[in-house]
């Protein structure tokens, strides 16, 4: 059973910084995306990064080109989002999700797998 555990949301102030993690498990398949997506209540889900497994290879959102930095580690099946210089409107859950094979992409429908999302506060 396939199974994304996100974690290290939380409360930060303008300009701050945060890591958030994704761990993957439940699978053996090698060729596969990882993608990290936010969400607003009463909007749609955003493609904010992601990661192909296979040769690191990211595609970023511009509202988050320059702050964030997606990476991963293998060894680990985990995957990061470093989120630097962080805005207000960064203010979001954010879920990360797997896409099987190696296209990298921010729509949210290419993905079958989702975690339970970790919320991130960005106020003074």
């Amino acid at each position: 059973q396939v199974q994304l555990v996100e974690s290290g949301g939380g409360l930060v102030q303008p300009g701050g910084s945060l890591r958030l993690s994704c761990a993957a498990s439940g699978f053996t398949s090698d060729y596969y995306v990882i993608g990290w997506f936010r969400q607003v209540p009463g909007k749609a889900r955003e493609g904010v990064s992601c990661i192909r497994v296979t040769d690191g290879r990211t595609e970023y959102a511009d509202s988050v080109k320059g702050r964030f930095t997606i990476s991963r580690d293998s060894a680990k099946n985990t995957v990061y989002l470093q989120m630097n210089s962080l805005k207000p409107e960064d203010t979001a859950v954010y879920y990360c999700a797997r896409r099987l094979g190696s296209s990298c992409s921010l729509r949210s429908d290419f993905f079958s797998a989702w975690g339970q999302g970790t919320p991130v506060t960005v106020s003074s």
